[in-house]
């Protein structure tokens, strides 16, 4: 009777302070979507009120409706970035997710002095900072012809290599070694116990391990700045980086405007895939 007492206080006392974190979790996330907002408001109006009133809403005086995206849209050959940056990053998150999780499930379940070399090296390659080699890796990717979209993958598949095996060798630890034994026995070969077995149950980190490298290859600037030809190729933040003109002017309307057709692709793709995110940090994160 006691104890049954204890739990309903405490229910009582979580019942009374949740408001206050829901409270508190609500203006932290008006604070976060802010920005977003003052970014998208901005895209209508036009150039000399963004830089007289940018926190106010488009009124009958200011509003420019689609015309800053139009002329984003032609200043920049929006489309063909568009095209570039989906190229580069799915394809690039598709190999990472590919190579790096057979390489995962290789250290994990082979215990050696090379697997356990290969791991260090991918966990090494994380606290690397990227200005110690981007002139060594630029002048290395002009020397073998990566400077299209197909080569920088190869860049960004070593770049995001670090964090994705980490997550996945987290993962598989989890998985029962009984249930690979079993496949095995069955007849499947160690590629079909893979793909048949263990990468169905990998869902959870893959989709983790998607939208953290999307997020990063679709907004990254400077690798591809470094790595492409600009004369060729140019992704959705080179194109937009672009608008700025001569001693520093900027057209804010057209810049606010690409911004906005920039992040609308990376939200839809994190609004479907997110409530995985926590599952497949979490898993990723069991020590073995």
């Amino acid at each position: 009777m006691a104890k049954q007492t204890d739990n309903q206080v405490s229910a009582v006392r979580r019942a009374k302070h949740g408001w206050i974190l829901t409270l508190f979790f609500s203006i932290l996330a008006v604070f976060y979507l802010y920005p977003i907002f003052l970014v998208l408001i901005n895209s209508l109006k036009k150039k000399g009120f963004i830089m007289k009133s940018p926190f106010a809403l488009p009124d009958e005086r200011s509003f420019f409706g689609m015309t800053n995206f139009v002329k984003g849209i032609e200043k920049t050959n929006f489309f063909a970035a568009f095209g570039n940056s989906v190229i580069i990053t799915v394809g690039s998150v598709a190999v990472i997710i590919l190579c790096t999780s057979m390489c995962a499930w290789f250290i994990t379940r082979v215990h050696n002095k090379f697997t356990m070399a290969l791991y260090m090296l991918c966990l090494f390659s994380m606290i690397v900072p990227f200005q110690m080699v981007m002139f060594p890796l630029s002048k290395l990717a002009n020397m073998m012809h990566l400077s299209n979209p197909i080569g920088i993958i190869l860049v960004y598949l070593g770049f995001g290599a670090g964090l994705a095996v980490f997550m996945f060798c987290g993962f598989v630890k989890s998985i029962p070694l009984e249930i690979e034994e079993a496949a095995m026995i069955d007849g499947c070969t160690p590629i079909q116990t893979f793909f048949q077995v263990v990468f169905p149950i990998m869902k959870p980190t893959v989709i983790t391990v998607a939208i953290l490298q999307a997020m990063w290859i679709w907004n990254d600037y400077l690798l591809p700045y470094l790595v492409l030809d600009l004369k060729k190729y140019k992704t959705i933040p080179i194109v937009i980086q672009y608008l700025k003109g001569g001693y520093g002017a900027v057209d804010w309307g057209t810049m606010m405007a690409m911004l906005v057709l920039a992040i609308i692709p990376i939200i839809i793709f994190y609004g479907i895939c997110q409530k995985y995110i926590i599952e497949g940090v979490v898993a990723g994160a069991v020590k073995g």
